[in-house]
């Protein structure tokens, strides 16, 4: 496995979070990694290839990386459920599905107020069971990352599915480009990226509802892409490094990333301690001295 060492370049004195040192590359000769995932049932990490219409398995026991699905709908981003389902967004079906516990495939969303989504890009399950999501239009663009089509909804705006009926709810309409999201981990707070902009946004939430939407954060370098939290509330967030902010919007800590950007990352392992990185063609990890919140 091939190591490159690496070290955190410190903004703030309160960051205090310890590597082992070094970057494992676990997979390399993707076109454009995306969506990581961790499945601790099975000790694995699933990402999406996304221009290759493939998603792949890393497994955590032996190192192997094989093929878990594809074709595969051009899927970006993806998250577990309570139940550890798998919730899925796909570029070119252009709707957000959950993979069944048998393997079959249950299409959650494809349409708001009867039209089809542009392209669903990353989503996050709250505790209540409703999948909040994010719709830019990279999947429609081109055929590269999805199909050429032309949109039928009037912008990129973030919406969230009702567990219980299942309706789809607008809960966000002022974005340029939304793209991943994260909780806080009491989840009064959802953080979300706005690409075209350049920054992360917060939100309170209340229930089903979204408010305030202030800047939290500017990007110091290259476009925000995925979302996740730590344990401690400490935002990290993939652009053209890793970058990690205080709960109050600070720039704590710099992971440099060696690709030119960055597109997603998750936290997994037993202990969500690993820190997996999906960058340009590759996928890195680095073992942490802080845990991942439970908001995958």
């Amino acid at each position: 496995m091939q190591t490159t060492p690496v070290s955190f370049d410190v903004h703030d004195k309160r960051f205090d979070v310890s590597g082992d040192g070094y970057l494992e590359c676990l997979f390399s000769g993707g076109r454009w990694t995306e969506g990581p995932v961790y499945v601790p049932s099975g000790r694995y990490l699933l990402f999406s290839d996304i221009p290759n219409d493939r998603m792949l398995r890393w497994d955590e026991t032996d190192g192997s990386v094989s093929v878990f699905r594809s074709p595969a709908g051009y899927t970006n981003g993806h998250t577990l459920d309570r139940q550890g389902r798998l919730v899925s967004c796909e570029q070119g079906a252009r709707r957000v599905t959950r993979t069944e516990l048998d393997g079959s495939v249950t299409v959650l969303a494809d349409r708001w107020d009867g039209k089809r989504f542009n392209s669903p890009n990353d989503a996050v399950v709250s505790a209540d069971g409703a999948v909040w999501f994010t719709d830019p239009p990279y999947g429609i663009t081109s055929d590269y990352e999805g199909h050429r089509a032309s949109p039928e909804i009037d912008g990129c705006h973030v919406y969230r599915i009702d567990p219980a009926s299942g309706e789809v709810e607008r809960v966000a309409d002022d974005f340029g480009r939304p793209n991943g999201l994260a909780f806080s981990p009491d989840e009064r707070r959802l953080y979300i990226a706005d690409t075209a902009r350049g920054h992360i946004r917060s939100f309170a939430v209340d229930g089903a509802a979204l408010s305030g939407g202030e800047v939290f954060a500017e990007s110091p370098g290259g476009n925000f892409d995925g979302l996740r939290t730590d344990v401690e509330g400490r935002v990290w967030a993939a652009a053209a490094d890793v970058f990690c902010f205080h709960p109050d919007g600070t720039p704590l800590a710099t992971l440099p990333i060696p690709q030119p950007a960055v597109s997603n990352l998750v936290f997994g392992g037993p202990k969500r301690n690993r820190l997996f990185v999906c960058a340009t063609d590759s996928v890195y990890s680095l073992l942490l001295s802080t845990n991942g919140a439970w908001r995958l």
